[in-house]
């Protein structure tokens, strides 16, 4: 019996580790081909190494945040095969209240996140219209489902990838493109180790979730390939949450990281 995923080719952001790394793998064990796309050469081809056995890898290094390198990768993956699955996951993250938050962090974490999803977006769905169809996810937030103080560029980038999802899930669809998104809670990430490492805010983050552990990057990288296979061909704009249950329930508490940095009155929002 052929693999849900033969002959599919996926191109993955941020593909040298966590949840890029966990995408490309579930790929690969379905019979797809992927191709990797990060700022660090040395990661994409650790990564590469530690995949090989699993199928074909290829690497592309370049940075999501300019729109002429996600193009260019797009176009050197495709010739090598027809791409037909985009996950825009490669991302960054950020802490600081609002009256504290500068500027070059603000367009840093958008360029990043919103715009490199943008980028993919818009590069890839020509791709993959021209290979006869197939899917796009971007992995988005729970902190762009539900309030996350302190977090402001970050959950705002993620609730904008959420709807740029869905207007592109719409204008798409004829082209045989689908459009959806992968909402992580809290998952064991290089980007989320200080959140780990902190008692106070992991037993916090504990308490909001009714399945009550934290993620692992085969979570997402699961259901980002359930997103763009065979058994989810009908659907399209959808944000999936998978977070054990954190969305139904607050943000996450992030004064014990705020404290200390800029005290007590913007920890508690006075100004």
């Amino acid at each position: 019996m052929a693999a849900p995923l033969d002959g599919q080719h996926a191109f993955i952001t941020g593909g040298g580790s966590g949840i890029g790394l966990a995408c490309a793998r579930a790929f690969l064990a379905a019979g797809a081909r992927v191709s990797l796309m990060g700022r660090s050469l040395e990661r994409l081809e650790r990564a590469q190494a530690e995949l090989a056995a699993l199928g074909a890898v290829h690497v592309y290094a370049g940075d999501v945040g300019v729109e002429a390198e996600v193009e260019a990768a797009l176009a050197a993956m495709n010739a090598r095969a027809p791409i037909s699955i985009a996950v825009a996951n490669a991302g960054v993250g950020g802490l600081a209240p609002l009256t504290a938050t500068t500027d070059a962090d603000w367009q840093h974490i958008l360029q990043t996140n919103l715009s490199g999803t943008f980028y993919t977006f818009k590069h890839a769905a020509g791709h993959i219209a021209r290979a006869g169809g197939g899917a796009m996810c971007a992995i988005s937030s729970i902190a762009g489902v539900r309030t996350h103080r302190f977090m402001h560029a970050y959950a705002a980038s993620k609730a904008a990838i959420d709807m740029l999802v869905r207007t592109s899930a719409d204008e798409l669809g004829a082209a045989g493109v689908r459009v959806n998104s992968v909402c992580p809670g809290l998952v064991d990430t290089e980007i989320a180790a200080g959140l780990f490492a902190t008692d106070a805010v992991l037993k916090d983050y504990l308490d909001c979730m009714p399945v009550r552990r934290t993620g692992v990057p085969a979570d997402i990288g699961n259901a980002v390939r359930f997103l763009c296979g065979p058994e989810s061909s009908w659907i399209t704009g959808v944000s999936l949450s998978v977070d054990g249950g954190h969305h139904l329930r607050r943000g996450p508490n992030y004064e014990p990281f705020i404290r200390p940095l800029f005290g007590d009155d913007l920890a508690e929002g006075r100004l």
